[in-house]
């Protein structure tokens, strides 16, 4: 089994690629710019691969060029879909990875795979927007589109808010500068987002789409008082005026009904776990 996997060397790239060598898979990480055709179509076309998860993107959601994300997000997804459908034998299942940004500030939670799209961020609209790209290659190409609810571990970039966070308690910080910390997310382990992909690469129905989710929130409130009592260390937060952002999503928590009828029941790791993996990798680090 030959895994093409873009995005490889990103944060959930790395996890992923680990992950799938363990089952057995030869991962090809493809490599360069997405945005350049000829090369992408030419990586695919030598490795000839049986499988393929798109990972690859800007994840960041408040990036500053907005055109950034539409020329990556989008384009280079056609890219890379082009190129899979070029192939003499197509892929076994190729699987597209969008966002639960898509959503937008949806009343319901948990949030289920039918409901409308919502975008309010130039990120959740390139990935939206990719989704309906993939749409006139669905008569070529099994495509499953998955979309993660928030997910963190080692490795995760420091402006993100989970890695902020940790980074402040490993350094026995007496105070952190935040946004809105009455916001509710998923905060799922970035392994067990990984083993979803997989059980999706062998299990997921071609042109559906999947939350990848546990259906499982947490304020970030919530988070800090787990911190605290995992280092013995307190912090008092400061609402920093400048982090707080006008479209704000509140809650942002997906039903798995879904993808527990594609792949089964699954036991996942609980936030606590994932906060004490991450707070002693950080620590060691320090």
């Amino acid at each position: 089994m030959r895994l093409l996997l873009t995005g490889a060397s990103g944060f959930t790239g790395i996890h992923l690629a680990k992950a799938a060598r363990e089952v057995g898979y030869t991962v090809i990480e493809l490599a360069g710019d997405l945005c350049d055709k000829v090369s992408v179509v030419k990586q695919i076309a030598q490795n000839k691969p049986t499988h393929a998860i798109h990972l690859a993107g800007i994840s960041q959601v408040t990036g500053k060029d907005e055109l950034d994300y539409y020329k990556t997000n989008l384009l280079g997804s056609l890219n890379v879909l082009n190129g899979l459908a070029e192939l003499d034998l197509v892929p076994q299942k190729v699987i597209l990875a969008s966002s639960a940004n898509v959503y937008g500030n949806n009343p319901h939670s948990p949030i289920r795979e039918i409901e409308p799209p919502s975008p309010i961020s130039h990120y959740a609209m390139s990935k939206l927007a990719m989704e309906y790209l993939s749409k006139p290659f669905l008569d070529r190409l099994p495509i499953v589109i998955a979309r993660p609810f928030n997910y963190t571990g080692v490795g995760h970039a420091e402006h993100f808010v989970i890695p902020k966070i940790i980074a402040h308690f490993s350094l026995r910080a007496k105070t952190i500068e935040l946004g809105n910390t009455d916001v509710y997310r998923e905060y799922n382990d970035v392994r067990d987002v990984c083993q979803m992909y997989l059980m999706l690469l062998q299990k997921g129905n071609p042109s559906e789409t999947y939350n990848l989710a546990t259906g499982r929130e947490h304020s970030l409130k919530e988070v800090i008082a787990m911190l605290e009592k995992l280092s013995g260390h307190p912090m008092q937060v400061n609402v920093n005026p400048a982090f707080l952002r006008v479209n704000e999503i509140d809650r942002l928590c997906g039903d798995p009904s879904r993808l527990i009828g594609s792949i089964g029941e699954q036991q996942y790791r609980h936030l606590e776990e994932t906060l004490e993996w991450m707070l002693q990798s950080q620590m060691m680090n320090n």
